[in-house]
């Protein structure tokens, strides 16, 4: 029976219950205050590792995917974990388009080693006790398309837009055959779907032991790294469009919900796409005749790399098969109602379902925020309530398209632009360095947890750790955060103690996408890694209990921390009695974004310059090896000027608003009374809602944020000031200058709001 009980009547039936269960009357008096360094001190002493490696093991003892019967089981015990430790807790349950696999080959028919047939399910390993290979899916990808295809083999490197380029001009067409890619270079779904537009049949996705096999460390058990037979699993539903169930586009997947057919669902693949092991990779790469790879195509099998693509070379006959039925999602959703705001929301999630086991991929996550669960029922036993209500939530579906999150988000969407103040995620988690990543307005907020939580390794703070590895990166030309890490605030912050560590910017890949990019509600997205290593069993059999305790987090130091430290946030978001925001923070990225755009615009017109100057002389043939094939780049567009204007001024009043926010806020906060605090509250918590447009960014409608989006051509990857610098990356320059109006109008928005803000501070 489907459960579908809706947050709103969830809340209002929430008693304020003691840890029993028993109903307590409505006359309720709160106990004195508690010093918030107490009351954190108390938390932590409930945070029990051991019990988490406990947790750990039962949850990832059988396969987790969607539809499979420990996946429900899983949902049903955490449900049931939450009520025990006093949550007002159901499931919520969505039926959703999930394909799985009926069947599948992948076979050398041509070329040298044929004929040859690919092993498509893990074995298990000697000394990786147990291997649970029962259920387990097979060599799959969700949301390809079903297919048989017999065609030439071709190998694209990571079949990123620069490989298609280097592919071109070497003379190589894709069209009518199978691409070979290998994992890493940029998201999963972007490998077929890019194979899919320059015109080929199938796709193969390989790990090359290079990114995560043995030539990064020994391979499992021995080691943490990928196994010769080990294979990714992953969607490749083309998700920079939208996220959630392709049949339902913008709405929830309740039970009567109106479906597209899945014909016009244009988030789903239309060819065949296999994930494979290195070990069978390593027989079709040898088939392969041509050229010889370029130096960056080459990984680290023992062989010679070459691009293929000729009937004389490597030929394979790829089929898949798949069974497109509904499926159901069990969302765990569990509340303690508010004191003083119940209409004020903080959300807390982390997702349940994995490819496999899923130990370190979600799991790890997953038992911190049952941790944190157990703690908060625990204080509420001894006296402690929270001022605002704390929503609990166990995703499901995450893995193939952030489909339970998303169905929920879209479902309860004016109830969340209504109430809900921030969203907290989690996904995996590991040994290592403390990162977040999110909406600006929280970044000081960000580094006060992080200054107040130990590292268990060091004894310093997790902030100073990080800072360490900030500045001792960026002295070797690196950082660890990608471009984000040449940033004026980021340098700042590596040499200096008094300056906040920026945060990044959210893409996509977990399940705060739905909240930020779709509803407006601000989002932080919390975890520790960067020393355990779960990147060679990612998605695999291997994730597993004792891959994640062995080489992942030993003890679950790291998982206890991640509790620890996502405790400490939503606790003081729950009762802080002013806005923990610093808007400054938010207008000085910005103005960096801005910087950024501005400059894209002046690198992408001399591009085009200067490659039309060399076209011009003839360049690219006369520099190339004549002995090879060559083809020209074709012509880039020319870059028009574009204005500024419209987000110059947008940016600079964001800037005097903000600062005027801040100051009164900081000099009068304090003296606010209850009626103020009101006002203020009702101003402040849908703020964020203020940089959505209704029109969305370019050709995908549902991304309807302003400043934060996943790349249309980087999948996980964020791009800030999305509707600009794609465009401008695009050479659309027409949508460029457009969006230039658009975006300058959300920020003007957001600026007024704050004005509001600023007026009710100051008396108004």
């Amino acid at each position: 029976m489907k459960t579908r009980t809706g947050l709103a009547a969830l809340l209002s039936a929430c008693a304020v219950c003691a840890l029993s269960g028993a109903a307590v009357t409505t006359a309720w008096a709160a106990p004195p205050p508690m010093d918030s360094k107490a009351l954190e001190a108390k938390f932590d002493a409930q945070i029990d590792p051991a019990e988490m490696g406990t947790w750990l093991k039962l949850l990832a003892a059988e396969p987790n995917h969607v539809g499979s019967a420990h996946d429900k089981s899983n949902a049903e015990w955490i449900a049931a974990r939450l009520k025990s430790w006093g949550w007002d807790a159901k499931i919520e349950t969505f039926d959703v388009l999930y394909p799985t696999p009926l069947a599948e080959t992948l076979e050398l028919v041509g070329g040298p080693g044929a004929p040859f047939k690919a092993m498509l399910t893990e074995p298990p390993i000697p000394g990786d006790q147990p291997t649970y290979t029962k259920d387990a899916l097979p060599a799959y990808v969700a949301f390809q398309g079903d297919g048989d295809v017999t065609a030439p083999l071709v190998y694209a490197n990571y079949g990123m837009p620069e490989d298609y380029l280097a592919l071109e001009r070497m003379g190589i067409s894709v069209k009518g055959k199978i691409v070979i890619t290998r994992y890493g270079g940029g998201w999963r779904g972007l490998k077929p779907l890019l194979a899919q537009m320059h015109g080929a049949a199938g796709a193969l996705i390989y790990s090359d032991p290079k990114d995560d096999g043995y030539a990064t460390d020994d391979v499992y058990p021995k080691g943490p790294a990928r196994p010769p037979h080990g294979f990714q699993r992953g969607s490749v539903a083309d998700m920079p469009l939208y996220p959630g169930d392709p049949l339902t586009p913008g709405y929830g997947s309740t039970k009567d919900a109106k479906r597209i057919d899945r014909k016009d669902a244009i988030t789903i693949l239309k060819i065949p796409c296999l994930p494979i092991s290195y070990a069978d990779a390593q027989v079709l790469l040898q088939s392969l005749d041509g050229p010889v790879a370029p130096a960056n195509f080459r990984g680290s099998l023992p062989i010679t790399y070459h691009i293929g693509g000729s009937d004389g070379g490597g030929k394979a006959h790829l089929m898949v098969k798949s069974d497109w039925s509904q499926k159901t999602l069990y969302d765990v959703v569990g509340a303690l109602k508010g004191t003083e705001e119940p209409n004020d929301w903080i959300v807390r999630g982390n997702h349940h379902d994995g490819w496999v086991m899923g130990a370190s991929d979600p799991l790890s996550g997953q038992i911190a925020l049952l941790a944190e669960a157990k703690a908060f029922g625990a204080l509420e036993k001894t006296g402690w309530k929270p001022k605002r209500t704390i929503v609990y939530t166990s995703w499901d579906g995450e893995e193939p398209m952030l489909l339970g999150s998303t169905e929920w988000a879209e479902t309860h969407g004016a109830e969340l632009k209504a109430k809900g103040v921030v969203y907290i995620n989690s996904d995996g988690n590991g040994r290592g360095f403390f990162r977040a990543e999110g909406s600006h307005a929280f970044q000081h907020f960000v580094n006060e947890i992080s200054a107040d939580v130990k590292d268990p390794e060091t004894g310093v703070s997790v902030r100073d750790r990080a800072r360490a590895r900030l500045a001792v990166g960026m002295s070797e030309g690196g950082g660890g955060r990608g471009g984000e890490a040449n940033s004026p605030q980021m340098k700042a912050a590596a040499t200096d103690p008094s300056k906040d560590i920026p945060l990044g910017a959210l893409g996509s890949g977990s399940d705060y996408s739905a909240f930020l990019q779709h509803l407006g509600l601000p989002s932080i997205d919390f975890a520790y890694g960067g020393e355990g290593e779960s990147g060679g069993v990612y998605h695999s059999l291997y994730d597993d209990y004792q891959h994640h305790s062995t080489f992942v987090d030993p003890g679950f130091v790291y998982d206890a921390l991640l509790a620890k430290t996502v405790g400490r946030a939503v606790m003081r978001l729950a009762d802080t009695d002013l806005p923990v925001q610093r808007y400054g923070d938010f207008a000085d990225t910005v103005s960096t974004y801005l910087d950024e755009v501005k400059k894209l615009a002046d690198t992408t017109r001399d591009t085009a310059r200067t490659q039309a100057r060399l076209l011009g002389a003839n360049a690219f043939n006369l520099a190339a090896d004549p002995s090879k094939p060559h083809a020209n780049p074709a012509p880039l567009a020319a870059s028009p000027p574009m204005n500024f204007a419209a987000l110059d001024s947008a940016v600079a009043k964001l800037k005097v608003s903000a600062a005027a926010f801040d100051s009164a806020l900081a000099t009068k906060g304090e003296s606010l009374d209850k009626a103020q605090r009101a006002k203020l509250d009702a101003v402040i918590r849908p703020l964020d809602q203020s940089l959505l447009r209704p029109e969305g960014l370019p050709g995908r409608p549902w991304y309807m944020n302003m400043i934060y989006a996943p790349g249309r051509f980087t999948g996980y990857g964020a791009k800030t000031l999305p509707g600009v610098r794609e465009a401008i990356e695009q050479r659309r320059f027409d949508d460029a200058q457009k969006y230039v109006g658009i975006t300058g109008q959300a920020l003007n928005a957001y600026a007024g709001e704050l004005d509001k803000a600023t007026a009710i501070v100051n008396g108004g």
